[in-house]
């Protein structure tokens, strides 16, 4: 009996029916078929198509509120960002630095919040405010960058991407002691590429009980003299021509660290070029008195702006005891007039709060008597603002009405004097480093970090110029460049360009072919896609962050698209 297996078919040809064209039909038929040509894709055209929640592809959105302190991390966060991939400019996701000293500030930074959740943004918050009340009920569900952990903004920012929530806002110690906060080489984005501001030290040494600044930067902590020259010295190399010393008080700068202020000055004003300047910010009269003799000396220093701010708050000593403020009027004096004495000319700027609690008619009167003897030429006044959680908040309250009128009473009697008449007429070297608000002059600054605004010519952008004074405003003075005189460049090397991340390193060609081709070998191994391996190529040429390439890869092998044809690769090279 034949098996089940056993077929009666001799060939798998045979395996055809009658209805079946014949060979000689299929042969005759492709006489009728038009092949067409295969286009090839145009590796130019090819677009990249990637996961909108792949981190470093996105466009940010920054805004930063209060003091240059608060600037300079706001410029160490976009810098971070752009060379991680990211574009910062309008945007689907808002980075908001804020700042907590008066309640104006905060409101803004409220409404940002409140404006970005409207529109499906998603948000990120840093700065003071969050640093000081994480908990508040319109921070909830946001990623939140603690003010010593911007070096780490490019994580916060790629979880916030994902949609996850993060909260880094812890300080940073080595071996039990507080640092300053984060690494002063961190790559960084100056909103002014000639104007350098560095952070010396962070927190304070103070317990003022209107502060709010306090609960988020702490006590101080200075970064060391080093780290700051160093930092310097890179700023000048990148064309910087004028250097901010910033922090919450940089009189008290060292203390922490067994150095003082002068002896950093006296670092950096070895590293100045010669036409470059360097302001100091911001001192309170306790910590400066004991430095005077050499403070006179450095102010006197020719790439040294004769410029100090010294806030007095109140000239009431009553008021000063409720304010915690550590001195009298009669300290605060002492330091005004030495400098006045010892340093022509110098600017000495103050800051005045109307309306503290307890402030009585006398106290106010007191300190209305103080300005009219100095007639300070810079006058920051401010009304008083409880702010949440501080002692002031829960003393006894001027009323509002009280507050205002001796607002607008301080304000009027200083714009009742002219303080800059008596220049019209002299001849002042000024360094051109900003454009006016309204678009029709450039700023420079003389010795005395006096604004004055000169013609809007290009070739004085970054530049020591010669100018005589012909005009004096409130808050400017006007100068004519004198004829014949050449601009000086103070700069070292040519600025950067305005939005170019500052701090990184340089190429090197033979590195960076090598890093291609390991890539490359990546892509044979794992699979990476084309489009990203191109796209991450183009980003290590451009932004020279070759320690790059290792994350990105790791993004790309996770899509798992084509293989990359080797002569593109090659021609990307």
């Amino acid at each position: 009996m034949p098996s089940a297996c056993d077929s009666l078919i001799d060939d798998i040809e045979d395996m055809v029916s009658s209805s079946d064209p014949t060979p000689h039909e299929r042969q005759s038929a492709r006489k009728s078929i038009i092949p067409r040509s295969r286009r090839k894709k145009e590796l130019n055209n090819e677009e990249l198509q990637v996961d909108s929640l792949i981190p470093g592809t996105q466009k940010i959105w920054m805004k930063t509120w209060g003091c240059s302190h608060n600037n300079s991390d706001g410029e160490y966060m976009a810098g971070q960002l752009a060379a991680s991939g990211y574009k910062m400019t309008e945007a689907d996701v808002w980075l908001l630095n804020s700042c907590t000293v008066k309640n104006p500030a905060e409101d803004h930074f409220r409404n940002s919040i409140k404006k970005a959740t409207e529109q499906q943004k998603k948000v990120v918050v840093a700065g003071c405010v969050p640093q000081a009340q994480p908990r508040m009920e319109y921070l909830k569900g946001l990623s939140i960058i603690g003010v010593q952990q911007i070096d780490r903004v490019v994580e916060v920012v790629d979880e916030a991407v994902k949609g996850h929530s993060v909260r880094l806002l812890g300080q940073k110690k080595d071996g039990g002691r507080r640092l300053g906060g984060a690494r002063l080489d961190l790559p960084k984005i100056r909103k002014n590429p000639l104007i350098e501001i560095i952070s010396i030290n962070t927190g304070c040494l103070n317990a003022c009980t209107y502060c709010k600044t306090k609960h988020a930067r702490g006590d101080l902590a200075s970064y060391p003299i080093e780290e700051l020259v160093e930092r310097a010295r890179q700023s000048f190399q990148e064309g910087v021509c004028e250097i901010w010393l910033t922090s919450e008080d940089t009189g008290a700068y060292g203390r922490d660290i067994g150095t003082d202020l002068p002896k950093l000055l006296w670092r950096l004003v070895e590293e100045i070029p010669e036409g470059a300047m360097l302001r100091l910010g911001m001192t309170n009269p306790p910590y400066i008195l004991e430095h005077l003799e050499e403070m006179a000396k450095i102010l006197n220093h020719p790439r040294v702006y004769a410029f100090l701010h010294v806030p007095v708050q109140s000239a009431s000593d009553s008021v000063l005891m409720d304010m915690k403020r550590e001195y009298c009027i009669d300290d605060f004096k002492r330091v005004v007039d030495f400098l006045k004495q010892r340093v022509p000319g110098v600017t000495i700027a103050t800051d005045i709060i109307c309306g503290f609690p307890g402030e009585t008619d006398e106290d106010f009167q007191e300190t209305v008597d103080l300005v009219k003897c100095y007639r300070f030429p810079s006058l920051f006044i401010n009304q008083f603002y409880p702010r949440p959680g501080t002692p002031a908040a829960k003393m006894e309250q001027v009323a509002a009405h009280v507050k205002k009128q001796r607002t607008k009473e301080l304000s009027q009697l200083f714009h009742s004097y002219n303080p800059y008449d008596h220049e019209v007429g002299e001849r002042q070297h000024v360094l051109v480093t900003e454009e006016s608000f309204d678009g029709q002059y450039y700023v420079a600054h003389n010795k005395f970090y006096e604004q004055v605004l000169v013609p809007k010519r290009v070739e004085f952008k970054g530049k020591m110029i010669e100018v005589d004074i012909y005009e004096a405003g409130k808050h400017f003075l006007k100068g004519q460049p004198v004829e014949h005189s050449k601009p000086f460049t103070p700069s070292i090397a040519a600025p950067l360009q305005k939005g170019e991340v500052s701090g990184l390193m340089q190429v090197n060609t033979h590195r960076y072919m090598h890093t291609c081709t390991e890539i490359w070998y990546w892509q044979r191994q794992k699979r990476i896609g084309l489009c990203w391996l191109l796209q991450m190529c183009k980003s290590i040429a451009i932004q020279h962050m070759l320690h790059l390439w290792v994350q990105a890869a790791h993004l790309v092998c996770s899509l798992n698209k084509h293989p990359l044809n080797i002569k593109h690769f090659f021609l990307l090279i």
